[in-house]
């Protein structure tokens, strides 16, 4: 896909929509049109934009009803309205239905364009690593470029294995902060009983083994970014200590008597509904609402297709540097299996797949067999590792050498499911024998299935 996408200009009248389309194209840029909203989401369906330029006033449909069109099918696109003096209520419902900004009638060619250049999208890569090949990521990583301009509180929504970690360190290296460093931490990995000593830190003597002092994330974090992974899985007494951080800048150890002050950049992440969990008790309000400064929803894999191959080329790069086999590439069949699969594990399930590729192709160039995108655990015994439903017995046996000097967290997850599959699949049973808590095998177990090693 090119990376000058069009600019589409929705307007009634003739006259003024080529006269905006020609100052577009006199500027540089490449432009698209239609006479009125229903035929502009006809357009969208069909082809990808950069941005929609769109008037208030039309007939039949006006441009606050085009607008709640595109916010419910591509909730990312920018839209700048174009409205007059006059239209103070329609410019306040249209800031309610998502609007990005507003050009007020009338206007020079020089105010449309300083507009448009607000709303630049970034190269299909840049220098945090981002892949974004897609419109619909582009113009995510536009507005996370836009809020990354300021310090506000960002929380980051979306299925598992979409990226959400990608994006808080594109909001990281894109704002002032970027000299800081970025600290993360897992709030569904660390038992709780560590959880508030991790974040908060915590002073010498101040529990048993706590030999001396150690500062916590947030003071990690420091004239930086601190990002909070899966914020819901933080316990509710905890949320409370976390809700008065957040709002007094300021953090007390575990066992201290002096506060710390904070500078701090803060971004959360979920893959939950947010609102279902506090409406049900999970999470408090207070908190959501803290954190819910400025919302971005990151769209699944099979919701921005042309990321697929792209991200897939990316990762036959980067791990083909890493390993020594450089040059990889993929074939057209393989390429169009890619962009045809469902990936119900988003990027992360495909970095696993590309990363298998990479182990069972004999040559330079990936094939759909070395892909193994139709094996399915489905048919394996429930809660029995998959490994071997996903790759051929004979390609294990020639590459188990370099499975295993993978990584100590293989082990660690062979292990896991062989003892809960020993047990029946009793995840009381697997608890006891294992010495872990519930929690951490729930957590586990979750980033097996998305990982394609656990089916339930």
């Amino acid at each position: 896909m090119s990376q000058d996408l069009p600019i589409l200009v929705v307007e009634d009248d003739p006259s003024l929509r080529e006269a905006v389309c020609d100052t577009l194209l006199l500027a540089g840029k490449t432009v698209v049109s239609a006479p009125g909203g229903h035929e502009a989401l006809a357009l969208l369906a069909a082809q990808s934009v950069s941005l929609v330029v769109s008037d208030v006033r039309m007939m039949p449909m006006d441009g606050i009803a085009l607008l709640k069109g595109i916010r419910s099918q591509w909730p990312h696109l920018p839209v700048v309205l174009m409205t007059a003096y006059a239209d103070v209520d329609r410019a306040v419902e249209a800031m309610r239905a998502g609007a990005c900004d507003f050009l007020l009638k009338p206007f020079e060619p020089a105010a449309l364009l300083a507009h448009i250049e607000k709303y630049k999208l970034p190269a299909a890569e840049d220098d945090a690593g981002v892949v974004a090949q897609d419109a619909v990521s582009r113009n995510l990583f536009s507005m996370a470029a836009r809020v990354a301009q300021t310090d506000a509180t960002v929380l980051l929504t979306g299925e598992s294995g979409v990226g959400k970690e990608v994006v808080a360190r594109y909001i990281h290296q894109h704002s002032a902060r970027r000299e800081g460093p970025f600290v993360a931490i897992n709030c569904a990995a660390i038992p709780d009983t560590l959880l508030e000593a991790t974040l908060f830190g915590y002073e010498k003597g101040a529990f048993t083994g706590a030999q001396q002092a150690q500062a916590g994330k947030f003071e990690q974090a420091q004239d930086g970014t601190l990002l909070l992974d899966e914020v819901t899985e933080m316990p509710l007494g905890l949320q409370a200590k976390l809700l008065r951080v957040l709002q007094e800048r300021e953090v007390e150890r575990v066992g201290g008597k002096k506060p710390v002050a904070l500078n701090i950049r803060i971004v959360a992440t979920s893959n939950r509904d947010m609102a279902e969990a506090v409406a049900r008790g999970g999470f408090r309000e207070d908190l959501f609402y803290r954190l819910n400064v400025f919302p971005l929803l990151i769209p699944a894999l099979r919701q921005r297709p042309d990321d697929v191959v792209a991200l897939a080329r990316h990762f036959l790069a980067t791990h083909g540097g890493m390993v020594g086999r450089v040059g990889m590439v993929l074939s057209a069949t393989a390429e169009m299996a890619l962009r045809s699969h469902a990936w119900p594990g988003n990027v992360r399930e495909l970095e696993n797949v590309i990363q298998r590729a990479m182990i069972l192709t004999p040559g330079d160039t990936v094939e759909v067999e070395h892909l193994h995108l139709m094996a399915s655990p489905a048919g394996v015994a429930a809660n029995a590792p998959v490994a071997s439903a996903l790759i051929p017995q004979h390609a294990m046996l020639e590459k188990v050498e370099v499975l295993r000097a993978d990584s100590i967290r293989d082990l660690e997850r062979e292990h896991i499911l062989e003892t809960l599959a020993a047990v029946g699949g009793s995840r009381k049973a697997a608890i006891e024998r294992l010495g872990i808590s519930e929690r951490t095998l729930r957590y586990k177990l979750k980033q097996y299935k998305e990982e394609g090693f656990f089916h339930e």
